[in-house]
């Protein structure tokens, strides 16, 4: 926490390592879209802000037999910082090594390399970081390769390892996944990530719930009749079809990054910011929701839509020409979890998603109870808290006011607090470049931890079996609409009311 506070206003106002450390951060799958998009862009971020420590070094890894500069050709259109001189120092620090994934040689050469940075720039203290960028079908053998050749075990050392999603496709490879993982690591050096934990109004849910006494006696089932968590997305799969067939919207972003968000919406106040204190909670919630059914979920899958702008737009999800004819693969999800715990017992968490629909939008609507008595005329809507996680990122609160004029009559506005307006020049950080950081500091409040994982999976694995067994087929929507209109249905009858009388307008900037 000490090296956290030591940030302020994108810099640090004191180095967050000794002088007398040495990091190393190496990144397995140096050649991948990930890696050149967000991890090495994250990276120059922080070098540039001046957060990262000035000894610190960094090593892609791959099988492909690339230059250092060849690396920086294909990740520089990426980058945030186009100054020539940021990037020429920037990679500067990037060192490459080519190897294989699942035999000693690569990894002997990286850890070669590695001890000739550590011997070249000093450092009593020494830690290595390793994230994979790699797909899940190679973090046993990659795990199993970084603990027989790279890693210390010395008072004087720190490892730590990245492992991204997907965790596993259900509880048993899950379980699998993770018996492997931990046989060989420690709980505190693994470090899940789930980057929507990473987004900047995501971290806003703790401080707005238990850094505000105004929130604290209405955030129950006596107050609350509704939450809604949504994302959409308004592209579709097309040439990555056939890894998304056999994942479904469900793996890809229900399961996680919405099960997260649900999780600090519903969790009760831990007892400290520490990360285990915090993720005992989460934990917690999971464990009172019982997992789902057939009947708790609308499915869809997007068709061409012939009257779309674009040419991506007249395809549908099974014209990529990597998913099956006959893929049952849903699209599109809508689900509602119950958590039958005092708190919550009766409100019904509905979580929505999507691809290729109408908009980019990813949000957190509490909707509250109806005005137990109405004395202008009907007119009166619920009140909603709305967290927009992007873009745009807001907090507003959907309210009744007077109408202006000579009236006395209500109508639906907000109280509006738009992070662009309000806090104009501030930079936020991508989630990656957050979550980086948290992994340098060795902070692990905001990754995923095995017990968590285990309960998320719990409660989606029954039915997901179901579904691989083609149990319940999706319903046809269009590219470029809202999605199932099914789903609204759903959603009201789960006791959802949309007035329909009021639409927020996100400020431009």
């Amino acid at each position: 926490m000490e090296a956290l506070e030591a940030i302020q206003n994108g810099a640090a106002s004191k180095p967050i390592f000794s002088k007398d450390s040495c990091v190393v951060f190496t990144v397995l799958g140096a050649s991948g879209d990930l890696a050149k998009k967000k991890i090495f862009p994250s990276l120059c971020n922080l070098f540039e802000k001046k957060i990262l420590p000035p000894t610190c070094q960094i090593i892609g890894y791959a099988r492909s037999p690339l230059t250092t500069k060849q690396l920086a050709d294909k990740s520089n259109p990426f980058m945030k910082a186009k100054n020539k001189d940021v990037l020429s120092s920037f990679w500067s620090h990037v060192s490459y090594v080519s190897g294989t994934y699942d035999t000693p040689d690569g990894f002997i050469k990286l850890n070669e390399k590695i001890e000739e940075l550590e011997k070249s720039h000093g450092g009593e203290k020494r830690f290595r970081l390793f994230y994979l960028a790699l797909p899940p079908s190679v973090f046993i053998p990659v795990c199993t390769q970084l603990k027989h050749n790279c890693w210390l075990t010395s008072n004087s050392s720190e490892c730590r390892v990245i492992v991204e999603k997907p965790f596993g496709r259900d509880l048993d490879t899950s379980n699998e996944l993770s018996q492997a993982i931990t046989a060989l690591f420690n709980e505190m050096e693994i470090y899940r990530i789930d980057h929507y934990l990473g987004k900047e109004m995501v971290l806003n849910l703790m401080i707005l719930r238990f850094g505000n006494e105004l929130f604290r006696s209405v955030w129950n089932r006596e107050r609350i009749a509704c939450v809604v968590i949504t994302f959409k997305e308004p592209f579709g799969t097309y040439g990555r079809g056939g890894y998304f067939d056999t994942n479904g919207i469900i793996r890809d972003v229900m399961q996680n990054h919405l099960l997260q968000i649900l999780c600090l919406v519903a969790m009760e106040r831990p007892v400290s910011v520490d990360a285990s204190d915090i993720r005992d909670e989460k934990v917690k919630v999971l464990k009172f929701i019982k997992p789902l059914d057939l009947d708790d979920v609308v499915l869809g899958q997007y068709v061409g839509n012939p009257d779309g702008k674009t040419e991506d737009s007249k395809l549908g999800y099974r014209d990529d020409p990597g998913v099956p004819n006959d893929s049952k693969t849903a699209t599109y999800a809508c689900a509602k979890l119950q958590i039958d715990n005092d708190r919550w017992a009766g409100v019904p968490f509905i979580m929505k998603c999507g691809k290729a629909m109408n908009e980019r939008k990813a949000e957190i609507r509490i909707q509250f109870r109806d005005t137990p008595s109405d004395i202008f005329g009907g007119n009166c809507q619920r009140n909603e808290l709305v967290i927009r996680v992007q873009p745009n990122e807001a907090v507003y609160c959907k309210m009744n006011v007077k109408s202006p004029g000579m009236t006395f009559a209500a109508e639906e506005s907000e109280l509006n607090l738009t992070y662009h307006e309000r806090f104009e020049d501030i930079d936020l950080p991508d989630a990656y470049e957050r979550l980086i950081l948290d992994f340098i500091l060795g902070t692990q409040t905001n990754f995923v931890r095995t017990d968590e994982l285990a309960e998320a999976w719990r409660i989606f694995t029954p039915l997901l079996h179901k579904l691989d067994g083609g149990a319940k087929d999706p319903v046809d929507y269009p590219y470029g609409s809202r999605g199932v209109s099914a789903a609204d249905e759903f959603i009201r009858a789960s006791g959802f009311k949309f007035s329909g009388t009021y639409r927020w307008n996100a400020a431009k900037k």
